[in-house]
């Protein structure tokens, strides 16, 4: 029994009439004659009662016109849901990223990409950089969004999103809380607050990257602030200053927050495997990130 006699023989059914039916499935009449013949020799049984008048379903077709209709109506619903999938249109993607990524920039990127695919999941995990590639190249995650500049496996693709500016963060009465802009260089002989490396790798490396390329090397002291946004740094007498992105700030209510100069960024990078962004869910979503444009306020690539 095949799916196209099965078509055949419900559209007669429901027609009950040979010539309207072969219209409506752009058969000539002898083909479709041909269709319920065979269909009624496999099954042993005749399906119609043809007259020169009128075609009725006998009671094997009646039996056959519900069992068939549901069997169709499955198979349309399967092949909507795989062209779906293969579509892009259905599906999920793992987002793996690190801790500084969840604040604004993932948000960001998910709902833009709901608006284009709202029946995509997208899973995010939040994970510790040394955890983030090695589930990428391991298939644990589709894609991962990292801060700063890490190195990837040969078979990882990296795309530098966008970046958002380096801030500094002072006491009220540091000697340069009056200045607009502040040069790393003013700076490089006071305490630097900075954040556990085993508690935050990602965002301690990206700062000792903003320190490398500005060619500072102040003394640093670690944060006893277990908060990514250390937003409690002042509490502790031996710092004198942080290292600040907006989207880390906005718990600062005592710091006096002001943009380094000349401008630093902070760049944020999309990763995935050209291999496994063959699942259009997933290809679909780099797509989407690397269009998505930057949020409010931040930098396009390289601007």
């Amino acid at each position: 029994m095949e799916l196209r006699q099965l078509r055949a023989f419900v559209s007669v059914g429901k027609e009950l009439h040979f010539g309207h039916a072969a219209e409506q499935l752009h058969l000539s009449p002898a083909t479709l004659s041909e269709l319920i013949r065979r269909l009624e020799t496999e099954l042993g049984t005749p399906l119609f009662i043809r007259t020169t008048r009128r075609v009725e379903l006998t009671s094997a077709g009646v039996e056959l016109l519900a069992r068939a209709n549901a069997v169709l109506s499955q198979v349309d619903d399967a092949e909507h849901a795989v062209r779906a999938i293969a579509d892009g249109n259905t599906g999920s993607v793992r987002l793996g990223i690190t801790p500084p990524v969840a604040p604004v920039l993932a948000p960001h990127l998910i709902e833009r990409f709901a608006r284009d695919a709202p029946l995509v999941s997208v899973e995010v995990r939040r994970l510790w950089l040394p955890n983030l590639m090695s589930d990428l190249a391991a298939g644990k995650i589709d894609v991962a969004v990292t801060c700063g500049v890490i190195g990837a496996p040969d078979e990882v693709a990296s795309r530098e999103l966008c970046g958002e500016r380096l801030l500094v963060g002072l006491r009220a009465e540091h000697r340069l809380a009056q200045q607009q802009q502040i040069s790393l260089a003013e700076l490089a002989d006071d305490a630097l607050g900075i954040s556990s490396e085993q508690l935050f790798p990602a965002w301690v490396l990206t700062q000792r990257q903003a320190l490398q390329a500005a060619n500072v090397s102040p003394p640093t002291v670690e944060l006893e602030d277990t908060d990514l946004a250390a937003s409690r740094w002042g509490d502790q007498q031996d710092v004198d200053w942080v290292l600040l992105i907006s989207s880390l700030s906005s718990g600062h209510t005592d710091t006096v927050i002001k943009p380094v100069a000349p401008t630093q960024q902070i760049p944020f990078n999309l990763h995935w495997i050209s291999a496994r962004a063959r699942a259009p869910a997933v290809s679909r979503f780099v797509a989407a990130a690397l269009a998505a444009g930057p949020p409010p306020g931040w930098f396009s690539p390289s601007s």
